[in-house]
């Protein structure tokens, strides 16, 4: 979005020729649910063809390139190795690599930049909610991701991509960045976005994140939990069939912290994963869905790491090795200043 208009109504008000619209998770105008296939279609609003690359395909094709100059690519990311943005920027970047067309990447302000944390992925967990050796966490603008993509040649022919990062001005990344528009259907606010790293994770498990509620990813629950606060999971928009749909979770809320408490934090919060965790008392069947929580991680020791009740102060011992040697590897590309 520009000033409240999507970049390619801009674009084409300014004479600009486009020729088609590559859309990434959650749809060209961002109202697709989480994980759910996007299709090949029409934009109805410019009368464009619109390529999905979420659905069978993730890479432009190379019939679809061939009748590019360049290719503009320009989405909000929230600094999160799980978040897919990232993952449709290395195919797009390897696919303009591949078939000589530059490509111009808008850069925008991390809100989670401000930090590193979290496992650095394995490359056997390698998927599409994590393709590069990074930590959840990474610290690092999309633009600032691009040259680390290209400069450790985490793609093919990545000595051939013509590219260029169009930087954000006066950002620093200690600053707190407050998004105007939400990046994707259940991150309506900062608060959200910030609470994200930590809760996303119980996505591989049982328990609910308030998807089919007002307030996605500032409340967890579960029907087994016992609290004085619950919600109801309903079909709303952007979460048509959600977890626990229709069923009353009690849980936490989390809408009372403050945007200021929730960066101060600096970390990834892991206490409400490890206290449900224990309250909940299901052993591994917590995880109702090892394999997806594992490609979260980015490994399988976090999960095995809960199952034999390691503190917290263990767990992020064991970050601590891999984060020093990213933050060497990171210095490299940094456009923007840490203060």
């Amino acid at each position: 979005m520009v000033g409240g208009v999507h970049l390619a109504d801009t674009l084409l008000r300014r004479g600009v020729k486009l020729k088609l619209l590559f859309t990434p998770e959650h749809g060209f105008r961002g109202m697709a649910d989480a994980g759910e296939t996007v299709v090949d279609t029409v934009d109805e609003k410019t009368g464009l063809p619109l390529r999905s690359l979420y659905g069978k395909n993730k890479k432009p094709a190379s019939a679809d390139l061939g009748k590019l100059d360049i290719l503009v690519f320009d989405l909000q990311d929230v600094g999160t190795r799980f978040y897919t943005y990232i993952s449709t920027l290395h195919y797009v970047m390897e696919a303009c690599a591949e078939h000589g067309v530059k490509l111009l990447v808008l850069d925008r302000p991390n809100p989670n930049g401000h930090y590193i944390d979290g496992p650095v992925l394995q490359t056997a967990f390698k998927s599409f909610v994590g393709l590069h050796p990074i930590p959840v966490v990474y610290g690092m603008t999309i633009g600032e991701l691009a040259h680390m993509i290209v400069g450790e040649c985490w793609i093919a022919h990545c000595n051939k991509l013509n590219f260029q990062v169009l930087q954000c001005r006066n950002y620093r990344k200690k600053e707190l960045v407050s998004l105007t528009v939400a990046p994707s259907p259940n991150l309506r606010d900062t608060r959200a976005i910030l609470l994200y790293p930590g809760l996303c994770f119980f996505e591989g498990t049982v328990v609910s994140v308030a998807r089919g509620t007002s307030f996605p990813f500032l409340a967890y629950g579960h029907p087994m939990l016992k609290s004085t606060f619950h919600f109801v999971p309903v079909p709303v928009p952007g979460a048509k069939n959600p977890p626990w749909k229709d069923t009353q979770c009690y849980g936490t809320d989390l809408r009372a912290l403050s945007t200021e408490t929730l960066f101060g934090k600096g970390c990834i919060d892991l206490s409400h994963l490890l206290k449900t965790y224990h309250e909940l008392s299901m052993g591994e069947s917590f995880f109702s869905n090892p394999i997806f929580f594992d490609r979260l991680a980015g490994t399988d020791v976090l999960r095995r790491q809960i199952v034999a009740n390691a503190s917290e102060e263990v767990i992020r011992e064991s970050w601590k090795a891999g984060l020093e040697a990213f933050k060497i590897l990171r210095s490299k590309y940094l456009l923007y200043q840490e203060d």
